[in-house]
């Protein structure tokens, strides 16, 4: 009797623990197995240079949703980028949508201001004003050779 008794509580013990990877790898990983919460927004940049599916989406520093896929428009030879918000964001009509940078040389992200004015944004809409992302290499290679043009002061 001792034996399966053994034999169940490791039994029982091994499958608390799978449980528990299998919750976490789906944590960890942001895998949305019920995407039910969420609704999808469109946004086309110039360029998405960095950006990639997994990516954040931030609403005042706060996430709000993650990036779902790139692609390209090409009728509007434009980047299009595919994102998944939460059900309890209200994005509007004039909202901005920005690629932006976690400090210096770190991931991309975007960064939505959620405008106010016009009607709330439908599951699938897109977000029409867009800024691409500054790109650091190019800043620093204009002012490292040069190119970078300094304003004099008028003179009187």
């Amino acid at each position: 009797m001792k034996k399966y008794a053994m034999e169940t509580a490791v039994g029982i013990f091994v499958a608390i623990g799978l449980l528990c990877v299998g919750y976490l790898t789906v944590k960890l990983g942001n895998i949305g197995i019920l995407e039910g919460d969420q609704y999808r927004v469109l946004a086309k940049f110039s360029s998405v240079s960095g950006l990639r599916a997994g990516s954040t989406v931030q609403m005042y520093g706060i996430e709000v949703g993650r990036v779902d896929k790139l692609g390209m428009d090409a009728e509007a030879q434009q980047a299009q980028v595919e994102m998944l918000i939460r059900k309890d964001i209200r994005i509007y009509e004039d909202a901005l949508a920005a690629i932006k940078t976690e400090g210096l040389i770190g991931d991309k992200y975007v960064s939505i201001d959620p405008g106010g004015i016009g009607e709330p944004l439908k599951p699938g809409g897109s977000i029409i004003q867009t800024q691409a992302a500054v790109d650091v290499g190019d800043l620093i290679s204009k002012y490292a050779f040069g190119d970078v043009k300094k304003e004099e002061p008028e003179k009187k």
